[in-house]
């Protein structure tokens, strides 16, 4: 086997596995409460309680994703136009709702669970979790429950976010901390 042929080979099973999924996707759309027309979610990792995700138009959604809700009142909306990284991980038990056009890097985990103290395995909601349109969250990025993430926000690589993020600010470290606010 050439050389150019086993590069065209490796290099295009990505493009494969996206072109496979788009094929999956009426199933996925008849298994979710409901998922948008031009959405693809990509050779996810975990699908849990998909009767209560609602995935908008046009997502993508990167291969090893966690998408999983549990519980009575757990919901998962992600609104249209947004790109949810490799290897994210969105978990509710309390809702959590990503507006428009949000950008999640690879490796995010948002989630408003939390494991019980007195018995590891059983876990319990720490409150809703609303980030706004247009919101950038960099790879690592972790958002724990009861935050509120504001339109516009950008919240840097491997920040932990523990608290409210006004809107357009920009946001880093661990915990998360302001670093640059919408008029300056």
């Amino acid at each position: 086997m050439s050389h150019k042929l086993a590069r065209l080979l490796v290099e295009k099973r990505a493009g494969l596995r996206y072109r496979l999924a788009q094929l999956g996707m009426p199933v996925m759309r008849a298994a979710f409460d409901s998922i948008g027309a031009g959405t693809v979610v990509v050779a996810p990792l975990m699908l849990m309680g998909v009767d209560r995700i609602t995935i908008g138009r046009d997502v993508l959604v990167r291969d090893g994703a966690w998408l999983a809700t549990e519980g009575e009142g757990s919901r998962l909306v992600i609104g249209d136009g947004c790109y949810i990284g490799h290897r994210a991980h969105l978990h509710s038990i309390d809702p959590v709702e990503l507006g428009q056009r949000c950008v999640l890097a690879d490796n995010v985990m948002v989630t408003s669970t939390d494991h019980e103290r007195a018995d590891r395995h059983g876990v319990h909601g720490t409150g809703a979790v609303t980030i706004g349109d247009d919101v950038f969250l960099g790879q690592n990025v972790v958002v724990l429950g009861g935050v509120q993430i504001g339109d516009g926000a950008t919240v840097a690589a491997g920040a932990v976010v523990v608290s409210d993020v006004p809107a357009g600010a920009v946001v880093g470290g661990v915990p998360a901390k302001l670093l640059r606010s919408r008029s300056a």
